[in-house]
């Protein structure tokens, strides 16, 4: 959701802008297990979360599935919803990344807005 304040263009204010680098929700999961003083394989045992999925996951090679999400809720107590939008905006900032697929999306655009 956008900020509007009156007077100042919006895209000159900080909640609307756009990091330059995706960050992977996986480190954020590195960084409270580091926080914590826990391991991914302590956390892997307590969750049943395979550790090699779980690596891939902190690794930011596995996205943050609901049901990941819920139980790194459960064991982190960290609300799973803010592990799901933060893997949606994730998704979201790698696809506004690629090029291709903005032309792609720039094309449909240009056919919705001849209807």
């Amino acid at each position: 959701m956008k900020v509007h304040i009156e007077g100042i263009p919006d895209n000159m204010i900080a909640n609307n802008l756009t990091s330059s680098y995706a960050i992977h929700p996986g480190e954020i999961i590195k960084d409270e297990l580091e926080a914590r003083g826990v391991t991914q394989k302590q956390l892997a045992q307590e969750t049943g979360i395979p550790a090699s999925v779980l690596n891939a996951v902190i690794n930011g090679k596995r996205a943050i599935t609901t049901e990941y999400a819920l139980l790194f809720e459960a064991a982190l107590d960290i609300d799973a919803d803010f592990w799901l939008r933060f893997q949606s905006d994730y998704n979201k900032q790698i696809a506004k990344s690629n090029p291709d697929f903005m032309s792609r999306l720039k094309k449909v655009r240009k056919i919705v807005a001849a209807f």
